[in-house]
């Protein structure tokens, strides 16, 4: 990029400044996608379940779309676990995140608290209380969260799954990216 913003502190800048920014950011924001995609390929590695954890992705939105689901609810069962590759202590809520401006509030709840929620097959095992989701018992979309984890997101470690293959879901991928991101500044 040639053309540079004038300032070295934000209080001193223009409006050209912060124009030359934001059309900055709508080109990184048209290239959201394919970031995304790439990413998603950087999970096709090794990984302690039988599967790696692209496949694990791939067999959670297989699933959701098998099962009916719409495109948006598709894609974010495809990414509900990119927060593995670019923040593992925190992969809900950084999956969450990337999703927010572009899905319903239904489907972002549910991106980013499938962690705890997953919690419930596992957290017993190192004495913690498996039923901690139970605090959003009265959530309006706890159950959806619930089922989220049941049907598509706890039984998709399994090598044996015949899952759609990711250029399957590119194109969704970018439909959902090509919507105009909501402000949430």
């Amino acid at each position: 990029m040639s053309n540079k913003v004038d300032f070295t502190a934000m209080d001193h800048a223009t409006k050209a400044d912060y124009d030359l920014v934001f059309e900055h950011d709508e080109v990184n924001i048209q290239g959201q996608a394919s970031r995304v995609v790439q990413w998603l390929r950087l999970m096709d590695g090794d990984s302690p379940y039988q599967i790696s954890r692209l496949d694990h992705c791939l067999q959670t939105a297989t699933r959701a779309q098998r099962d009916g689901a719409d495109d948006e609810t598709v894609v974010c069962a495809l990414l509900h676990d990119i927060g593995d590759v670019i923040a593992p202590a925190n992969h809900s809520q950084a999956a969450a995140a990337l999703l927010r401006p572009y899905v319903s509030d239904k489907n972002y709840w549910i991106v980013l608290n499938h962690g705890l929620f997953q919690g419930y097959y596992w957290m017993h095992y190192f004495g913690q209380d498996r039923n901690a989701r139970d605090q959003f018992k009265d959530h309006p979309y706890y159950q959806a969260c619930v089922d989220f984890c049941a049907h598509w997101d706890q039984p998709s470690f399994d090598p044996d799954y015949d899952s759609l293959p990711l250029e399957y879901f590119i194109p969704l991928v970018e439909k959902l990216f090509a919507r105009r991101a909501q402000s949430l500044v």
